[in-house]
């Protein structure tokens, strides 16, 4: 016999996640489908984001090698252009045109030399910042709703229990009996809920702090690199 709340308090009890999902009452069954989506979503991000920092990780390696081989910035440059996915690779298209443009300049004003003044140097670092922070960003997209899955589920899915819970107690004080029998099938159901906060928020706080780190080395790579490009810089074109 259904009760209140949709809840069984014949005392039928189905021993499967499933059958405790269908027989969950209709605010649960919300609660469990906005903790799916949370899920759902979260995957997605973990499995784009993985392949995609992978591929990040593969192309720094390369054009590291290809940098190390090279002789001249100019066939850095070359290089960099066939990784278009690599973090230092960015920084270096963007340092290296800047420095480009600086060069451009000078030759048109003071036709004698290709050097570049130490104050130029200046604008160089400015470009090769803005470059790190857009890469961080980009890096860093996405994953908060990781954080948020992570933070928020547990939560909604206890919000989801309390609710079943006192659907389950509203339905008990109706019919007049508190048998364990009664009382087990409706709090079951309503545990699912706090399980599932738990299961969507778990991989999320895993892979939120992976990806979080991973993005803090990559932009500790693109620091030094940076670094790296202005010593360069200043030791072959700055005008002593």
């Amino acid at each position: 016999m259904r009760e209140i709340g949709s809840l069984d308090l014949g005392g039928s009890f189905h021993g499967s996640i499933l059958g405790m999902v269908l027989d969950a009452g209709l605010m649960v069954k919300f609660v469990l489908l906005i903790l799916l989506v949370f899920s759902v979503v979260s995957w997605a991000i973990i499995f784009v984001k993985y392949k995609y920092y992978r591929k990040i990780k593969k192309e720094n390696d390369e054009f590291r090698a290809a940098y190390l081989k090279s002789s001249s910035l100019s066939e850095v440059n070359t290089a960099a252009q066939k990784y278009k996915m690599s973090t230092n690779a960015e920084v270096f298209r963007v340092g290296y045109e800047e420095l480009s443009r600086m060069n451009a300049s000078k030759k048109e004003k003071e036709k004698h030399s290709d050097d570049i003044s130490l104050s130029s140097l200046d604008n160089i670092e400015r470009s090769l910042a803005n470059a790190s922070n857009s890469e961080m960003a980009k890096l860093e997209s996405s994953i908060g709703f990781l954080a948020t899955t992570g933070s928020a589920s547990p939560f909604i899915g206890l919000f989801g229990t309390v609710w079943g819970i006192m659907d389950t107690f509203q339905g008990i004080g109706a019919r007049g009996s508190a048998t364990l029998a009664v009382v087990a099938p409706g709090i079951s159901e309503a545990l699912v809920a706090t399980a599932a906060g738990l299961a969507a928020a778990i991989p999320a706080v895993i892979f939120y702090n992976y990806f979080l780190n991973k993005a803090k080395t990559m932009v500790q790579e693109m620091d030094n690199f940076a670094a790296e490009f202005l010593n360069i810089v200043e030791r072959y074109f700055i005008r002593k």
